[in-house]
């Protein structure tokens, strides 16, 4: 399927084969309703994601195809229910990718600029209305993603937010001198970061050296 993402690119998308097996769909839908949510059945399927100078031909795309098949056959059970997508986060590369992309160079599809995998989930609800409720939403995207490295879309068209190319955004500070810990917690969720007790580390290193801390290294800490 094909899906146009930028002025001069196109986005295409193809299905893979069952991410998880069958035990860690089970444990899987076991920590779900653990957590109180009312799932009936959950399916993990690989999907590709190709971002492209143009149109394949059926020759590269057959190439392309053929390079997507690996890792272990599984028998997938069909579930139908609620789609959640989780990809890479936007403005990030991963390794997989990169290996991929140069593969697919290798192999003569130079049309193909990037290409990515993300993880489709279908979950099966007993009421699906109930993911309208915030709190259920952010609970079942926290059980499916990690949110350091992760997000999670509802389609497999919002994949194209991937492949957006943004100019590089200025560094900001993050004043921990005049704020205190209130600056870190801040930085912490406008940044998608995870800190816990590295907020706490911070505020004194950076009283001690005399200086702000910028908004990579608070995102270096993050990562560490």
């Amino acid at each position: 399927m094909f899906a146009s993402v930028l002025p001069h690119s196109t986005m295409l998308i193809l299905r893979g084969s069952p991410a998880l097996s069958l035990f860690r769909l089970q444990k899987l839908q076991e920590d779900l309703v653990a957590s109180g949510l009312r799932v009936r059945a959950v399916a993990a399927e690989f999907v590709h994601v190709a971002e492209l100078s143009r149109e394949l031909t059926a020759t590269e795309l057959a190439v392309l195809e053929k390079l997507l098949v690996y890792g272990p056959r599984r028998a997938a059970a069909p579930v139908t229910g609620v789609l959640r997508v989780v990809a890479p986060r936007p403005g990030t590369l991963s390794p997989w990718s990169s290996k991929a992309t140069d593969i697919a160079h290798i192999c003569g599809l130079e049309a193909v600029r990037r290409i990515e995998r993300v993880v489709a989930y279908t979950v099966d609800m007993e009421d699906p209305a109930n993911l309208e409720l915030p709190a259920s939403h952010s609970l079942l995207a926290s059980k499916l993603h990690d949110r350091m490295t992760q997000v999670v879309l509802e389609s497999l068209d919002a994949c194209a937010g991937l492949f957006r190319h943004e100019p590089p955004r200025p560094m900001t500070g993050v004043p921990v001198l005049t704020q205190g810990r209130d600056a870190l917690v801040t930085a912490n969720r406008t940044l998608g970061l995870a800190l816990a007790d590295e907020t706490q580390v911070l505020q004194p290193v950076e009283r001690q050296v005399g200086e702000g801390v910028v908004d990579h290294q608070v995102i270096h800490v993050g990562v560490a």
